[in-house]
């Protein structure tokens, strides 16, 4: 509908207008768990039909989802919670989104401006829990402005690379008329990097495997990883990708990176002998957690940094830029495909990885949240078919479902694997409603190894002592050991349970030839 068509000419309340104006400015999704400040935002769906409104039966879903969409289709995702305490159900995933630099509109429905005084039981300070996650809040005023609040807050997800921007929206302003559409605002361009940088990053790839490319964000573009790789194979210059992906490509045809281990112990050998370390669209790296002797800064004593991008800089056009200097007729690295099927016998985390990669579709969307149990799987997938990777940004548990179920919207014509832990699982588990109503095309494992492995880990590394009876009961997820094929089953999704390398394969294959959701519960041993 244009600017002065009938939407215009016809009286609409600020709901209506609001989304209209999402919609004109191609956001045409809004996740969401609705209360009753925001049914007018509700109602307006069946007035705006080219809004899809995507239902979620808890917070944590809708957030999630919203950062896996706009991780996958790269434009601003929206989301609907009720109130402040909806807000904070949600806030974990938009935590993982904050750190993803994920562009996701919130959209946060409050009391009615005269209803604030009551002090009703929901009332809280919705303002300072949004700021916690998001670099731009406003609380709309009036109906009249309320779309162009929304643009305001489109354009602010574009900032400093991607961001969460809340927009609080009292009842009244929804149900009020006199909404007017706003035009959407012009999209932040992502900033040049100086040529003196670019000059820097050249002169340090003289030092061969004694510099170092950090990629991260924009740098783990297929343009980005073919560049680097130019460089590395011309120059000797080591690559290492940021530890937690928000979006990689990856699999056959793309150059393999290895990433940063999470143990400092790990790291401390990957960036042994480095003297210079160049950040291309990452921060330095540091430690995950502080460890009794062990340093938190893991960048090496007397290396020099050399930040050529940022999150908000255009690190694709520098790295090739680079390449195109220092690497000219050089050509990437690129791995053939090669993802044989896993031998036969029990499954373990190895044969699960192998599983995984042999059977894995083309052009995949891959959500990774196996943690401990998924350690094997970049090795593998590195040869499987062409993919797409995401994973758990901001360490927040509960990612992995509601991140393949957002992907699933915003990439309907790409199959969707979601590698999911069985402890984080349990946090959302309730996406698999949503994929069973939306018939998303999700395969979910389920890596189940009845335990806190990463805990256990953990305890081990902080030197916490041997746990001892009443400790390790807090360290196993046995007794009940969960039914994940039950569950499934009651939100419709389809299920099976399987404890064989062979019966894996057999399950995927089947579940990605069948439209819609399904959930493979894979048993393994647990991993310290």
């Amino acid at each position: 509908m244009t600017e002065d068509g009938p939407a215009d000419r016809a009286p609409m309340n600020g709901a209506q207008a609001l989304i209209h104006s999402l919609v004109d400015a191609g956001v045409d999704v809004c996740f969401m768990n609705p209360g009753t400040s925001e049914m007018h935002f509700v109602h307006a769906l069946d007035a705006v039909p080219a809004m899809r409104g995507v239902l979620a039966m808890f917070e944590g879903v809708a957030t999630g989802a919203a950062d896996g969409w706009a991780r996958v289709t790269g434009r601003p995702a929206a989301v609907l919670l009720h109130l402040g305490p909806g807000l904070g159900n949600g806030l974990a995933n938009l935590h993982n989104a904050r750190r993803a630099h994920s562009p996701v509109l919130c959209v946060v429905g409050a009391h009615a401006t005269g209803h604030v005084a009551y002090d009703a039981p929901l009332q809280s300070d919705i303002e300072s829990s949004a700021r916690t996650v998001s670099g731009w809040v406003h609380t709309s005023g009036t109906s009249r402005s309320v779309a162009a609040d929304a643009m305001r807050a489109l354009e602010a997800t574009g900032r400093d690379g991607g961001q969460v921007a809340t927009l609080v929206l009292p009842a009244d302003v929804s149900w009020s008329g006199g909404g007017r559409r706003a035009p959407r605002r012009p999209a932040v361009a992502r900033t040049p990097v100086e040529k003196s940088v670019v000059d820097d990053v050249v002169d340090a790839t003289g030092d061969g495997d004694a510099t170092m490319l950090l990629l991260g964000g924009a740098a783990l573009t297929e343009r980005g990883l073919r560049a680097a790789s130019r460089i590395s194979r011309a120059t000797g210059t080591r690559l290492l990708v940021e530890r937690f992906v928000t979006r990689m490509e990856a699999g056959a045809g793309v150059p393999t990176v290895r990433r940063q281990a999470y143990p400092t112990e790990h790291v401390r050998s990957q960036l042994d002998g480095v003297r210079r370390l160049v950040l291309a669209g990452t921060p330095a790296p540091v430690a995950f957690f502080a460890y009794p002797g062990l340093e938190s800064d893991h960048v090496p004593a007397g290396c020099e940094v050399i930040e050529l991008a940022d999150v908000s800089q255009d690190v694709e056009t520098a790295l090739e830029s680079i390449a195109d200097r220092v690497a000219a007729g050089t050509e990437p690295q690129l791995p053939a495909l090669d993802a044989p099927e896993p031998e036969p016998g029990p499954l373990t985390v190895a044969g699960l990885a192998a599983a995984v990669a042999a059977t894995l579709p083309e052009n995949a969307v891959v959500v990774d949240e196996g943690l401990t149990s998924s350690m094997g799987l970049p090795p593998a997938l590195a040869t499987a078919n062409r993919h797409t990777l995401l994973t758990l940004t901001g360490g927040a548990i509960g990612q992995g479902l509601p991140a393949a179920t957002g992907a699933a919207v915003g990439a309907p014509d790409r199959p969707v694997l979601s590698i999911e832990a069985d402890g984080s699982a349990l946090y959302t588990i309730q996406a698999l409603w949503t994929q069973a109503r939306e018939r998303l095309d999700v395969t979910t494992v389920i890596v189940n190894n009845a335990a806190y492995a990463i805990l256990r880990a953990e305890l081990a590394r902080t030197r916490a002592g041997e746990p001892a009876e009443r400790a390790s009961r807090m360290l196993d997820l046995s007794d009940p050991t969960t039914d994940f094929v039950s569950i499934s089953r009651g939100f419709g999704v389809p299920a099976r349970k399987v404890t064989t390398a062979q019966d894996l394969v057999v399950a995927l294959r089947e579940a990605y030839a069948e439209p819609g959701p399904h959930l493979v519960e894979a048993i393994v041993p647990p991993v310290a």
